[in-house]
């Protein structure tokens, strides 16, 4: 466990990583709703002490924050007390800091107050969760910043293990995974198709994924994945893609995706951001 707990009761984790960019560039990426929703998920943000940040994880699942700090282009903190009923209010700071080579170091720290390590595990998730996404920030920010993008995020549940929701999910998709390097595409019939370049992943204990740098429909990020969620999967697709016709993209695709998500996953939920 990574937990860090300091003498006056705070309990707090930090991800952090290195991207290219200048301090600008890197901010517009992590403290305005386009930059965030370019690589995370469909995201608002009133940039202003005492603005609000509303993330859209799904219908009925959005997450709600206030702004109490924000430095342009260096560091902002937002505090939450609706991540989970009767948790501690949670602050999470954002700091970007310049390095050499034209290159920013992204840190966010989530913090609590808290007597027990009751909320331990809350925090924990957020650790594990955070480096997949930064992975695909690195990559818009390398390939493709500041270009229009357009976002679709889907989520469907299934009962059984991982295993046996992997294969099901990668055969009703046509994909064959690949190792990193490689090519990789999906040639389902009632889905449309997505191929690309397989990107390096960390391995991790509670689910198989795969993360695309596009070329079809347009170029962009896919992360499709199934998860434990304690006796049945969750199965998730999201796509991020790029460019002047990532809307065109989208107005064509992401009602197919979402009967797709329906079709194989009854109890899909859907978000997703167009231009």
């Amino acid at each position: 466990m990574s937990v860090k707990i300091d003498e006056s009761g705070r309990r707090s984790i930090e991800v952090e990583i290195e991207v290219s960019g200048t301090p600008e560039e890197v901010w517009n990426s992590i403290a305005t709703g386009p930059g965030v929703s370019a690589w995370f998920v469909p995201t608002e943000i009133e940039g202003r002490e005492g603005g609000r940040i509303v993330s859209h994880f799904g219908p009925g699942m959005d997450s709600v924050a206030k702004v109490t700090v924000w430095e342009p282009s260096n560091r902002f903190v937002a505090e939450s007390d609706n991540y989970a009923p009767g948790a501690p209010t949670m602050a999470v700071e954002w700091i970007v800091e310049s390095r050499s080579g034209g290159n920013c170091v992204v840190r966010v720290v989530h913090s609590l107050f808290a007597s027990t390590d009751e909320w331990d595990n809350q925090l924990t998730g957020l650790e594990e969760g955070w480096p997949t996404f930064f992975r695909v920030l690195r990559i818009y920010l390398e390939h493709f910043r500041g270009a229009a993008s357009v976002s679709v995020s889907l989520i469907g549940m299934a009962p059984g293990s991982v295993d046996e929701g992997w294969k099901s999910f990668t055969d009703a998709l046509g994909l064959e995974p690949k190792g990193a390097g490689e090519r990789c595409e999906t040639s389902a019939a009632d889905a449309p198709r997505l191929a690309g370049v397989v990107e390096p992943l960390a391995e991790i204990g509670n689910g198989r994924r795969v993360l695309l740098r596009l070329d079809e429909p347009t170029p962009g990020v896919s992360l499709l994945g199934v998860f434990d969620c304690g006796g049945a999967i969750m199965a998730t697709i999201s796509l991020y893609l790029y460019g002047d016709r990532a809307a065109e993209a989208f107005s064509r695709d992401e009602p197919r995706w979402r009967e797709w998500m329906e079709k194989h996953y009854p109890s899909a939920t859907s978000a997703g951001t167009g231009a």
